[in-house]
C-alpha cells in the first residue's frame, strides 16, 4: 500500500477512494488538490482535517493544490446542507478569498524551487470569463441529469430529509462547477487526484466522469471522514454554537487551547492522532503513559500543545499554557496591568464604571456585567459554591471592595473552572 494512504489509516482518517489511487501514488509524484469555500474570512477547526491531508501529503513527496473557490463561493455547496446559505456579495466574497490564501500559506510549504512545493489557486480566475452559453455546451452536456440526480447531496435535499425544501437549479449547478475545477486542474496543473471530506465524494467523482468524457484521461477521488467526536456529537463548536477560528482575532489562542485541553479521554485518543504530526510509536507510547495518570491529562496537554504551537506558533502557546496555569493553577498576586491583559486577551468581559462596582453585591455584579444571565441564576450557582472572585471562592453575601481590583483596574470572575469573565473598571 502508497505510505500516504497507510498514513492516513493508521490516524483514522482514511474514508474511501477510487480503483488505482494507491498505484497512482506509488507509480509517480502526484499533483492533488483539495478546496476550500469563502464563507467567512477566516477558516475554523473543521478545515484543520484537509489542511492536514494537504501537509501529510506533501510530505510524502507529493504536490498539493489548496483551491480557494472565490467562483464556488458564490454558490454554496449543498452538501450536507438542508437549506440554501444566503449569497455574498462580490465584495465582501474577494475580501474572504484574500484571508483565507493568507491562512493556508502559514500551513503549506510555498516556498523553494522543489518540484512538490504547495501552490494556490482561485477557481474565480478561470470561471469569470467562461459565458453560461459556453458553460452549458461545453460542460453541461458531458453529464446528464440522471448522473447529477443520483447523487447522496442532490437526492437528500430532493427527499425532503432534514427538512430539506428541495434545490435552486443555483446549487444544482454546483456539482458541475465544483467538477469542471478539477477537469482545468487536470489540463493545466496536472492534477490527477481530488482530495476531500466523504460528503464531497460526489461532486468529486463528477470531477473525475467528467475528466473521462470531455480528455478522455483518468483521475483519481480520496476522501476523508466527516469529524465527529467520541459520543457522536458535532465537532467544532463552543456549547453556544460558536465555531472556533484558526485567526486568534476571533478565536484568541488561550480559548483554542483550552478547547483542546479539555477534549475528553476518548477524543484525545483520536483527535492526536487526526490533528498532530507526531508518529505512530510516539502517539501510542502517550497514550499508554497517559492511562497510567489520567488526571495528570498528559495526552490532552500534548495535544493542545501540538495544535497551538501548528496554528499560532511557540510564542502564542506559550502565552496561552501560562494564562492556563494561572487561571487554574496559581494566584494571582503581583498581577499587572500589561501582564493581565496579555494573558487574559480573548476571554469574554465587560466594562463598567469603577464607581458603580464598588459595593455592588456579586449577585447585581454577575448579572450588570451580563456573565450570568440573571440574579436568579447568579444565586443559583452561589448557592452551588461555583463562583469564584479572583480565584477565590464566594458566596451570596459578598461584596466586591477596592482591594478586589487587579492592579485596580480588573476582576476575574469564575463559574467552575472553565468560565471566565473579565470585568475592567472604567
Amino acid at each position: 500500500m502508497n505510505s500516504f494512504i497507510e498514513e492516513l489509516k493508521w490516524r483514522g482518517l482514511f474514508a474511501d477512494m477510487m480503483p488505482g489511487t494507491d498505484e497512482q501514488l506509488n507509480k509517480e509524484m502526484t499533483t492533488a488538490y483539495i478546496g476550500f469555500d469563502p464563507t467567512a474570512d477566516s477558516l475554523h477547526i473543521g478545515s484543520l482535517i484537509q489542511i492536514k491531508i494537504l501537509a501529510h501529503f506533501q510530505q510524502h513527496g507529493h504536490k498539493p493544490i489548496a483551491l480557494v473557490g472565490g467562483a464556488t463561493g458564490m454558490i454554496g455547496d449543498p452538501s450536507g446542507k438542508s437549506a440554501e446559505r444566503n449569497l455574498l456579495d462580490e465584495e465582501t466574497l474577494l475580501h474572504y478569498v484574500d484571508c483565507l490564501k493568507n491562512q493556508l500559506s502559514r500551513f503549506l510549504d510555498f516556498s523553494g524551487n522543489e518540484p512538490n512545493k504547495a501552490e494556490l489557486v482561485n477557481n474565480y480566475d478561470w470561471m469569470k470569463n467562461i459565458s453560461f452559453l459556453d458553460f452549458a455546451k461545453n460542460v453541461g452536456k458531458n453529464i446528464t441529469v440522471n448522473y447529477m440526480m443520483a447523487k447522496d447531496s442532490v437526492k437528500k435535499r430532493f427527499s425532503g430529509e432534514a427538512g430539506a425544501d428541495g434545490m435552486s437549479f443555483t446549487e444544482f449547478t454546483y456539482q458541475l462547477i465544483q467538477g469542471y475545477d478539477f477537469l482545468h486542474l487536470y489540463q493545466n496543473n496536472n492534477v490527477k487526484l481530488q482530495m476531500g471530506g466523504s460528503d464531497q465524494w460526489g461532486n468529486i467523482t463528477t470531477g473525475t466522469e467528467l475528466i473521462r468524457r470531455k480528455a478522455q484521461g483518468e483521475a483519481f477521488a480520496l476522501t476523508v471522514p466527516l469529524i465527529t467526536k467520541a459520543d457522536g456529537s458535532k465537532f467544532g463548536k463552543s456549547e453556544s454554537g460558536e465555531n472556533y477560528w484558526l485567526d486568534k482575532k476571533k478565536t484568541s489562542p488561550y480559548k483554542f487551547y483550552q478547547f483542546w485541553l479539555n477534549a475528553t479521554d476518548d477524543d484525545a485518543e483520536r483527535f492526536i492522532k487526526f490533528y498532530t504530526f507526531l508518529g505512530k510509536e510516539e502517539i501510542e507510547n502517550l497514550i499508554e503513559e497517559h492511562k497510567t495518570a489520567e488526571h495528570e491529562k498528559k495526552l490532552q496537554k500534548k495535544l493542545a500543545e501540538e495544535i497551538t504551537v501548528w496554528v499560532h506558533g511557540r510564542e502564542e502557546y506559550e502565552k496561552a499554557l501560562r494564562a492556563s496555569e494561572i487561571l487554574f493553577s496559581k494566584g494571582m498576586d503581583d498581577m499587572n496591568e500589561q501582564i493581565f491583559e496579555e494573558i487574559f486577551d480573548g476571554i469574554p468581559n465587560a466594562e463598567m464604571e469603577k464607581s458603580n462596582i464598588i459595593g455592588l453585591n456579586i449577585v447585581d455584579l454577575l448579572s450588570q456585567s451580563n456573565f450570568l444571565k440573571s440574579k436568579s441564576e447568579a444565586q443559583r450557582e452561589l448557592k452551588g459554591n461555583s463562583i469564584s472572585v479572583n480565584k477565590q471562592k464566594v458566596n451570596a453575601s459578598f461584596s466586591i471592595s477596592e482591594n478586589d481590583f487587579v492592579d485596580g483596574k480588573f476582576i476575574l470572575l469564575q463559574k467552575g473552572k472553565r468560565n471566565q469573565f473579565i470585568v475592567k473598571a472604567i
